[in-house]
């Protein structure tokens, strides 16, 4: 035993799950067990969608547990991140009792699911200095010792505002947790960084836990393909927590072909190529008029505050340019994300701002 199961709701210890038909260990040739239609739709394109599918889809799993360098065991497939966020707080936050914190700003999904749970919400917000932003590790560790917190949420790549955290800091950090919270590390950019994912820790730590997606760096944010990285019982605990078939077949499919050798390939071609073009968006940026900060990031987009940002984006709209408006965040009032785009679309973005600035 790991241990990290101490931390679980101790109402879902011994929580089974719902047992599905394509959970149960028979085998045969004319399934009659789960009332599906023995025909296929005229829509099925040879897919047997007449069926419900694989929960976890064998050769699915093994492809993104060697994409990720883990065992297939520790590895859950998700509908994005979204879905694994919302077992961790399902699944170790009693209502009313166990926080959940975040360090805002950040992706806002944490927050929407602690709510959703009544778990209460603890924040220790980044610290933003001298152009650039960082977690305040300190508070997070005393927050986490007085504060009742189970989960700790922490983006790196940080959505949005671009820093990611070295692998001693994720270290420092779980070892100080170890034995009170889960500690989350929400890596759907890290495929752009300079830092390495921390999945080479999990062995050390039982109570890490790593969410990667297939909606970034490998374009399938349509097909909603995402992993929970974590110690093998935690993954089979919140497999019984999650719903009976979360994988579509369909979506299996095109994320099984997308990690082809030729389709990883790929993905890591249009990284570096968005890497170049974050570079050079921020140095263009920064000499924009208008523009009061770029800061630097790891991710595959860019947050820029502005001397009027209602005014940038409005211009940018005008344009046919959409870009995220971030300013009801903590500490982002003239702030706006912008993500990488082709360098044509990024040309026009800036060709944009700089109408703006002109009139």
């Amino acid at each position: 035993m790991s241990g990290v199961l101490d931390l679980l709701r101790p109402d879902l210890r011994d929580f089974t799950g719902y047992a599905s038909a394509r959970r149960a260990t028979v085998s045969g040739s004319i399934w009659l067990n789960a009332n599906e239609s023995p025909q296929p739709s005229l829509a099925d394109q040879g897919q047997s969608l007449n069926r419900y599918p694989e929960p976890q889809p064998k050769l699915l799993r093994e492809r993104m547990a060697q994409l990720y360098g883990v065992r297939p065991e520790q590895l859950m497939i998700t509908r994005g991140s979204d879905e694994g966020i919302d077992l961790l707080v399902r699944g170790f936050c009693r209502a009313g009792l166990d926080a959940v914190l975040i360090a805002p700003p950040c992706f806002g999904m944490y927050a929407v699911c602690a709510r959703v749970q009544n778990a209460p919400l603890v924040e220790v917000p980044l610290v933003e200095q001298g152009g650039a932003w960082t977690l305040d590790v300190p508070a997070v560790i005393d927050a986490v010792q007085h504060r009742n917190v189970r989960v700790v949420f922490l983006c790196s790549p940080a959505n949005p505002t671009g820093q990611a955290l070295s692998l001693d800091q994720v270290r420092s950090l779980a070892q100080a947790l170890r034995g009170r919270a889960i500690l989350v590390l929400d890596e759907a950019y890290v495929e752009y960084s300079s830092i390495e994912s921390a999945s080479s820790l999990l062995d050390e730590f039982p109570q890490l836990v790593v969410l990667r997606t297939l909606s970034k760096a490998h374009a399938l944010a349509g097909a909603r393909i995402g992993a929970l990285l974590g110690d093998p019982e935690l993954v089979a605990v919140l497999r019984n927590l999650s719903a009976p078939y979360p994988v579509p077949a369909p979506s299996a499919s095109l994320a099984v072909a997308a990690l082809s050798d030729q389709g990883i390939a790929q993905s890591a071609l249009r990284c570096r190529e968005a890497v170049v073009e974050r570079k050079a968006l921020e140095s263009a940026l920064a000499a924009s008029g208008g523009v009061a900060t770029v800061y630097p990031s790891e991710g595959n987009f860019l947050l820029v505050r502005f001397d009027d940002a209602q005014q940038a984006f409005e211009r940018l709209l005008a344009a046919g340019v959409v870009v995220r408006d971030v300013r009801a965040m903590p500490q982002l009032q003239d702030a706006l994300r912008i993500s990488i785009g082709t360098p044509a679309e990024n040309a026009q973005l800036l060709a944009a701002l700089k109408q703006g600035a002109v009139a």
